[in-house]
């Protein structure tokens, strides 16, 4: 019999099975894409999230072996509180033997007990994922377009554009203190990023969550890069780019935002460009930057095929309605 567990106290084998796992499942769904390290995987089973807690499971073949597993990753701060984010793989070998239905059904479980009305996944454009949730009431509610950046070739000359009154900054870490207010007001202006149907909610930045945020990278062992545009005492925009532990290839790009205030000028090319400068200077072993945009935030996708992005894949967010069940 198949049997699905919860993980109370993770210990070192069960972070290596799962990882064993997760590197199986996604060399066969994703082959182009670099695996997690078993470094990277433990940090994120282990290490506090910001404003959430996880739960996790573990699915096992009749001998013990374990072939599939499911985290649950439960949304704690203000605004968010409705939500949980479903992790969930089994191992190519044993697909479609019911393991997936049980792993899901424990983690639905889960969200509804902790009153939790919507329960959210992302699954690759034409992968396993994408009809197992199609199969099993899951909307469709976001599309996101992959892109990648070759470094070497990237377009960067918008690094040098004028902008009178502006000037640029850049951090690594936290930031720092004298930036800390303008930085969250900064951060407030994403609320407006397109999400289309996705029951996302709010997410109101604080000083000290924006330096919990930056401290749940730094204990995962990732370097934060955070490259701004000033204008007086104000933080006009922001780019920040993501080297996960142990990675020596790609780059993730996080947030990028102008506030609405000062759009219209060619702000998020600038700071993007002056990233993509920096990182060249500051990190020359990363070859390619990878982000991700919603099919209908036009500006953005202007902005990164300006600089050399290349579409790569897609995925698709999915979303299930825990109140109706």
């Amino acid at each position: 019999m198949l049997s699905v567990a919860p993980i109370t106290h993770l210990s070192a084998e069960q972070a290596a099975a799962w990882h064993a796992v997760v590197v199986a499942a996604l060399a066969t769904d994703l082959p182009d894409e670099p695996l997690p390290t078993l470094q990277q995987v433990h940090a994120r089973l282990t290490a506090s999230g910001l404003d959430s807690r996880r739960l996790a499971w573990l699915g096992t073949a009749p001998d013990g072996a374990v072939i599939g597993v499911a985290g649950l990753r439960l949304f704690t701060s203000p605004g968010q509180e409705h939500l949980a984010e479903l992790e969930l793989h089994v191992h190519p070998e044993h697909r479609r033997s019911g393991l997936a239905s049980r792993l899901l059904s424990a983690a639905r479980l889960a969200a509804k007990a902790e009153h939790r009305r919507s329960l959210i996944t992302g699954a690759a454009d034409g992968g396993p994922g994408d009809a197992f949730c199609a199969a099993r009431g899951f909307r469709r509610v976001l599309t996101l377009n992959h892109l990648l950046l070759d470094v070497a070739r990237a377009d960067d000359t918008a690094a040098d554009a004028a902008h009178p009154g502006y000037e640029l900054t850049s951090w690594v870490g936290t930031v720092p203190d004298e930036l800390a207010d303008a930085f969250v007001a900064a951060k407030n202006a994403m609320n407006d990023m397109p999400t289309g149907d996705l029951d996302y909610g709010n997410q109101d930045w604080t000083a000290d969550r924006v330096r919990a945020m930056a401290q749940v990278l730094a204990d995962r062992g990732d370097t934060l890069l955070t490259t701004a545009a000033l204008r007086g005492g104000e933080m006009a925009g922001y780019t920040e780019v993501v080297i996960r532990a142990g990675e020596t290839r790609r780059a993730a790009q996080y947030d990028t935002a102008v506030v609405p205030a000062h759009r219209g000028h060619g702000l998020g090319l600038w700071l993007k460009a002056a990233m993509v400068r920096g990182l060249r200077a500051w990190h020359p072993d990363v070859r390619e930057i990878e982000t991700d945009n919603a099919q209908d935030n036009t500006h953005m996708l202007a902005v990164n095929q300006r600089l050399g992005y290349r579409t790569h894949r897609r995925t698709h967010e999915y979303q299930l309605d825990l109140t109706s069940d």
